[in-house]
């Protein structure tokens, strides 16, 4: 991955204004900033990787892919051993998917709702699955995109995952990959030949999908706080405009930085738990792990316009992603 376009990872151009610490309570809590490389570099599996700092920086510097590089180089550096470690049932799981399904794939478009709404959701992700085959002919692939592997900086992996969703896909006559996870199309988008929209893009397309009525309070993942593309496309499926929370920086999964900040990523939820509303969200992994901290409010988009009312599963996710190999 290569920093956004217009912004650096030359930390030395930073000018120490602090402005990235006060934006991000893990440059926070260890009094630092993006251009305190050294103390950064033995720190970079506590940060969040939400880009929080990149948005904020005057001057430009990527802060996440300064961080993403700091950990490749590491994985480099002990050939794996601290990742294969600390990470070991991520990867065991994700490396190679375990729960992977193409048996129902499709020529030209596939639904790809990842492998977490699944876990979280899975009457919404069969009710998903089922609608779009009878009305559009569109199959359904069960599949881990690879940014947990990526996130944790395993660089060769990564491509291999990459590689091998290429070949299938291709291999299958597919053009069109319609992601249900924000994190699948950030991830996905540019780096595999088919065209990659989101779920709410496609069900505005198809004319499914019932409103949300009354006003609401939205929690952005990462991947769309910046250029809000798929909440632009959920305002279609909105009686009354929504109010962004701006102050949360990150549901606590992201980067998987909740593993070395467990209290950190226990603040994001109790601060959105402090909302008087009902919180909605259109990230399964924001839902979940929302949910999971103690706030009990939260909505996801898809099962309110598709009718399912299904709250976040966070007892058997494991076992909902499990049975996805066999559906």
């Amino acid at each position: 991955m290569e920093a956004q376009r217009g912004r650096t990872t030359d930390t030395s151009k930073c000018v120490h204004c602090h402005i990235c610490r006060k934006n991000c309570v893990f440059l926070e809590k260890y009094g630092i900033d993006i251009g305190d490389a050294a103390r950064l570099n033995e720190l970079a599996y506590h940060c969040f990787l939400c880009g929080r700092c990149s948005e904020v920086c005057p001057v430009g510097i990527d802060g996440r892919q300064v961080v993403a590089d700091m950990r490749r180089r590491q994985v480099s550096e002990d050939a794996g051993a601290y990742v294969n470690k600390k990470y070991k049932r991520m990867i065991s799981e994700k490396k190679d998917y375990l729960y992977r399904n193409y048996r129902h794939i499709t020529e030209k478009s596939v639904l790809f709702p990842g492998c977490n709404f699944p876990s979280v959701y899975p009457k919404t992700a069969k009710r998903l699955a089922k609608i779009l085959l009878e009305r559009a002919g569109i199959g359904t692939v069960y599949e881990c995109c690879g940014k947990p592997i990526a996130d944790i900086g395993m660089a060769g992996q990564e491509e291999k995952i990459l590689q091998e969703i290429e070949g299938r896909l291709f291999g299958a006559g597919v053009t069109e990959i319609i992601t249900v996870c924000p994190n699948c199309e950030d991830y996905l988008c540019g780096r595999v030949s088919m065209r990659v929209v989101n779920i709410y893009e496609k069900l505005k397309e198809l004319g499914i999908g019932g409103k949300i009525s009354g006003g609401c309070r939205m929690f952005r993942p990462c991947p769309d706080r910046e250029k809000g593309r798929w909440l632009k496309d959920i305002e279609f499926f909105l009686e009354r405009e929504c109010s962004v929370i701006e102050d949360v920086q990150c549901c606590g999964l992201g980067g998987n930085g909740g593993v070395m900040e467990p209290e950190l990523a226990k603040g994001f939820a109790k601060k959105v738990k402090k909302c008087p509303d009902t919180v909605y969200t259109y990230c399964g992994s924001c839902a979940g792990n929302l949910t999971r901290n103690g706030c009990k409010k939260v909505r996801h988009v898809l099962p309110e316009i598709l009718g399912t009312g299904e709250r976040p599963d966070t007892v058997k996710s494991l076992i909902n992603r499990m049975r996805t190999k066999n559906l």
